[in-house]
């Protein structure tokens, strides 16, 4: 797109779609006054917002540097989605220790010892580009470098277990059947070539070279490689134990992290990922509870997502974002704030807010 284009873009997609924060703080002045190349890369970072005007962000980085080098038009829309005063600095801050206090959902309610929980955190290596960027071999060498580090942690007692490549010809490689299987058991992502967001972005080409998953014997640490970011690094488990999910995911990203090269960070945004939505923690924390009196019995989520929000958390349904509450009224909750927030901040908002639902729930 020309210079002229994509202005004109951005001014349209502002009248009609204002939520799009790419086009909420297109800067015109700051992009005029960028040299080709930049304006070509900066290009890149916000097509899929031009494409997608519906966004609610509006853009995906493209190299590890994209945050600090782009820093005048992308952090405006950082600020707003995290809701960060300009005047606020940010400093990402880092806190594992999960034994300072306790998060076990169990102790509220014995209803509550047996619900899905799951928590990950997105890693990009800093020696690649970000997903977006990549060509198809670049996604299969950092397959190949993520694999050996998998066979590492195959010998560890704790985390063992095997990696499954979907690449076509991995030594890996697993047939559509089981690719099937982990997918419907939520274990596995789903095929990213239809995504109209990623696939403007990049981000889904290729498919499915490069991508794969680390799955532990016991089925409750995994890692996904190659699918926005590319490391996507999780622990779940069932039970009410926040803690004891945390400290899961915390022994084993360290174990990881030891097995490859620097993650790719930034001084102000913390751990860099494709989407500056999670930026920072670069965490995601998520746990499925059945709340039928705040759903009308599983049909409007309206009541529970605005008592969320105002206690810090987004809630889907029972599938993910833009699907339905489950049956009796099954919802996954999770805090927004990712940037300027610790972890073990995370987990204790997820589990003050699980309670404060509950307490709702069965007031």
């Amino acid at each position: 797109m020309t210079l002229d284009q994509v202005i004109a873009a951005n001014r349209a997609t502002r009248q009609k779609h204002p939520e799009n924060l790419m086009a909420r703080h297109f800067d015109e002045d700051y992009f005029r006054g960028l040299d080709e190349p930049s304006r070509q890369r900066l290009t890149r970072i916000i097509a899929s917002g031009i494409e997608n005007p519906d966004s609610q962000m509006g853009a995906y980085a493209m190299n590890p540097d994209d945050y600090d080098k782009f820093a005048p038009m992308l952090d405006p829309m950082i600020r707003d989605f995290h809701g960060l005063p300009v005047e606020t600095a940010i400093a990402q801050q880092h806190d594992w220790d999960t034994s300072s206090t306790s998060c076990d959902l169990g102790a509220i309610d014995r209803r509550l010892k047996d619900v899905s929980m799951r928590v990950r955190v997105a890693r990009n290596l800093s020696t690649f580009p970000l997903p977006g960027a990549m060509s198809k071999e670049q996604r299969v060498a950092l397959e190949d470098l993520a694999a050996a580090a998998f066979e590492n942690l195959r010998e560890d007692a704790l985390f063992g277990g095997r990696y499954l490549s979907i690449t076509p010809g991995s030594p890996h490689e697993i047939d559509a059947e089981e690719y099937d299987r982990r997918v419907g058991a939520h274990q596995m992502f789903k095929d990213m070539s239809g995504d109209s967001y990623l696939n403007t972005a990049g981000i889904s080409a290729d498919w499915p070279h490069g991508r794969g998953m680390y799955v532990s014997k016991a089925e409750d640490f995994l890692v996904w490689v190659g699918e926005e970011d590319h490391l996507r690094i999780m622990a779940m488990q069932r039970g009410g134990n926040l803690n004891a999910m945390f400290e899961r995911l915390r022994i084993g990203l360290e174990r990881l992290q030891d097995l490859l090269p620097a993650f790719a960070t930034s001084p102000s945004y913390g751990n860099v990922t494709s989407c500056p939505t999670n930026l920072g923690a670069g965490m995601r924390a998520s746990l499925h509870m059945k709340l039928p009196k705040l759903t009308s019995n599983g049909h409007d989520l309206a009541r529970v997502k605005r008592e969320a929000k105002t206690l810090g958390l987004a809630v889907r349904g029972a599938g993910g974002e833009h699907s339905d509450a489950g049956q009796d009224g099954l919802v996954d909750i999770s805090p927004s704030a990712r940037l300027g927030v610790t972890e073990m901040k995370i987990m204790r908002r997820l589990y003050g807010g699980a309670a404060a639902l509950w307490e709702m729930e069965t007031a």
